[in-house]
């Protein structure tokens, strides 16, 4: 796999050590034990895949270039390049401007910008009508393009299966970048609608079943189907892909589900049900893949915390959280800073949409566990940090030097 000129600022060589060691140790990517960082009075369990992924690398690389290659003219990003607020604060303050917010309220009006001004595409790629609206400008939306080529996977089997005749089924969040871009390419080949959830895939194969009216189709789904879209016979023929951040066992579980309807709904005997649901296979990405595998892993061992970090309204890490709170307590962080002192912790609580302080987060026993992971787009020296910052209040830990050493 190709590497990437990844700014130092990102980097640890602590957090990059231990990953190099569990490269060499596990080629094939099979073991999904984390590795075990033994300090005496407080160990830590590493997830085995966590961090910049090789969409976000291959974002981080082409950004930083583009500024470096253009002193002299204005630089823009369409919205943020990726989910975590060091690097797009960073980016930030090397004078790039942001055209859109993460949701798509508009930051800078389209008619202040000009053919001149350089427009960075972020990792999660950008719907044809912006490509358009850029085009316009006489802006090449293609010359500093960032979309991850996962991203760009699942908009290729989007456009194969509407082409054949399939209705497309999106499982992800409506409001997403990712979600609006590939909603955006789906349609252009085939009806398209969005599910963000087991509970929405349900409403909707009522819909399919005839359970429900349809006309009522159009006012529970609104802003999430494609424009023309009619409920009579565009779900007589339906395949689903997604974003590709979302649970690998969600996105599964919803197509099991709506080929199980289909499958009822014209009496179809045995296992082939291409007639009516198209084999689309998984599209999730391979990191995303990899780091919910490494968090299962890291779920098989006990400990008494875990902390996860990672941009707030990163999706993949989202979910990390929500596989390590179903088992012990889980604090969602975006950096070091948000550890206030050795019995106060600040963190995300994901379901209610705030920020809270806790208190007395560190058990108090002779020796703790604490596992620790992050997204896809949380850089490495974020999570090093982390790891100081705890240790710093463990005065008999071992040195960390000696510790690696070990490994």
């Amino acid at each position: 796999m190709k590497s990437f000129q990844i700014p130092e600022l990102y980097q640890s060589s602590i957090i990059g050590g231990i990953k190099e060691i569990r490269r060499f140790r596990d080629k094939l990517k099979k073991d999904f034990t984390p590795t075990v960082l033994d300090f005496g009075s407080v160990r830590f369990l590493i997830s085995r895949h966590f961090g910049f992924c090789y969409g976000v690398e291959n974002a981080v690389e082409i950004a930083y270039k583009t500024i470096e290659n253009n002193p002299n003219k204005r630089i823009f990003l369409l919205s943020e390049m990726i989910h975590n607020p060091d690097v797009n604060a960073d980016l930030l303050s090397r004078g790039v401007k942001f055209i859109m917010d993460t949701s798509g309220t508009q930051l800078i009006p389209w008619h202040t910008l000009t053919a001149d001004d350089v427009v960075i595409v972020p990792a999660f790629g950008t719907t044809l009508e912006i490509q358009q609206r850029l085009s316009h400008i006489g802006i090449n939306a293609y010359q500093y393009d960032t979309t991850c080529p996962f991203v760009e996977k699942v908009w290729n089997r989007a456009s194969a299966i509407g082409q054949k005749d399939y209705t497309i089924v999106v499982h992800g969040k409506p409001a997403h970048e990712e979600t609006r871009a590939t909603f955006s390419h789906a349609k252009q080949n085939a009806p398209t609608i969005v599910v963000k959830d087991m509970k929405q895939t349900i409403e909707l194969a009522k819909y399919i079943t005839g359970e429900k009216p349809a006309k009522d189709f159009y006012t529970e789904f609104q802003g999430q189907y494609s424009e023309g879209f009619d409920i009579e016979k565009d779900l007589t023929r339906i395949g689903v892909v997604n974003q590709t951040t979302m649970l690998a066992s969600d996105t599964q579980a919803i197509a099991d589900y709506l080929k199980q309807i289909m499958k009822a709904k014209y009496h179809v005997e045995g296992t082939d049900i291409t007639a009516y649901f198209a084999d689309t296979r998984d599209t999730l990405c391979y990191a995303t893949n990899d780091n919910q595998s490494a968090t299962y892993g890291l779920l098989e061992k006990e400990a008494d915390l875990a902390i996860v970090a990672g941009g707030y309204n990163s999706s993949n890490t989202s979910h990390l959280v929500e596989l390590c709170e179903q088992k012990l307590p889980t604090y969602f962080i975006s950096s070091a800073e948000k550890i206030l002192a050795n019995n106060l912790i600040s963190h995300f609580d994901l379901h209610q949409k705030v920020e809270k302080v806790t208190e007395d987060f560190l058990p108090q026993k002779e020796v703790s566990t604490i596992m620790l992971t992050c997204g896809a787009s949380c850089p490495d020296a974020v999570v090093e940090a982390i790891l100081l910052r705890l240790l710093s209040f463990f005065p008999d830990a071992r040195k960390v030097e000696d510790v690696i050493a070990s490994l």
